[in-house]
C-alpha cells in the first residue's frame, strides 16, 4: 500500500501515524490556568529533545475551538511538570483526557494526590514515579499543533528506581501508547551491544 500524505484528511494522517509509531511514551502534564486551575492531561507526542541542557518536547495537538488548555497555560505561565506513567496510575490519567471546559479540573475525576513542586508554582502529581518541573524554552506554532520545549530544573525519581543515576525500567513500569484505546506494556527488555568502530 502506498499514500499520498496530501491527498489524505487529517485523519487519516493521524491514524496512519499513531498506528506506525509505536510505542510512545506518555507526557502526563501539569499545569496552572489564570485562575490557579490545575489542569493535567496526557500527551504521547512527547520525546527528549536534548541532554545538556536536559530538555523535553511535548506536542499539544490543536482542537477546532484552537489551543487546548495545556498550552495555554503553559505559554501563559512558562512552567509545567512532566509526568512519566506507570502501570499504578494510567486508568487514573486516561480520566483527565476527558475534554472538560477551560477551568475545570480533570484531576477531580480521579483519586490522584497533588503536592507542591519545588521550583516551580505547578503542583505535580505525588502518585508519579518520575517527574520533571520544566520552564518552557521554546515554542513552534504547528497549523495543528503547539510544540513545546522545556528545559528539565528539577528531577524526581523515586528512591527505589534510581541507582548512579540509571532507572530500573522494571520497577518503573512505564506504559506505553497505541493507537485508539489501546497501551502497552515494556514486556520483554534485551541487550544489543553498540558498536566501537
Amino acid at each position: 500500500m502506498k499514500f499520498d500524505a496530501q491527498s489524505l484528511s487529517p485523519k487519516e494522517n493521524y491514524k496512519l501515524l499513531i498506528g506506525s509509531i509505536i510505542p510512545r511514551p506518555i507526557a502526563f502534564v501539569t499545569t496552572k490556568g489564570a485562575d490557579g486551575t490545575v489542569n493535567a492531561a496526557p500527551f504521547s507526542f512527547f520525546t527528549v529533545a536534548s541532554s545538556h541542557p536536559p530538555q523535553l518536547l511535548i506536542a499539544v495537538q490543536k482542537t477546532d475551538q484552537g489551543e487546548k488548555d495545556t498550552a495555554k497555560n503553559i505559554l501563559l505561565n512558562q512552567e509545567y511538570v512532566i509526568h512519566i506513567v506507570s502501570e499504578e496510575i494510567v486508568e487514573a490519567v486516561n480520566e483527565t483526557a476527558a475534554p472538560l471546559a477551560y477551568g475545570e479540573s480533570e484531576l477531580e475525576r480521579t483519586n490522584l494526590t497533588l503536592i507542591d513542586s519545588d521550583l516551580i508554582d505547578v503542583p505535580a502529581v505525588a502518585e508519579a514515579k518520575v517527574r520533571f518541573e520544566l520552564k518552557l524554552t521554546q515554542h513552534v506554532e504547528l497549523e495543528a499543533a503547539d510544540l513545546l520545549i522545556g528545559e528539565v530544573i528539577r528531577y524526581h525519581v523515586a528512591d527505589e528506581l534510581e541507582e548512579s543515576f540509571r532507572i530500573d525500567a522494571d520497577g518503573l513500569k512505564a506504559i506505553a501508547r497505541l493507537a485508539g484505546n489501546d497501551y502497552a506494556k515494556i514486556g520483554e527488555i534485551f541487550t544489543i551491544a553498540r558498536p566501537t568502530k
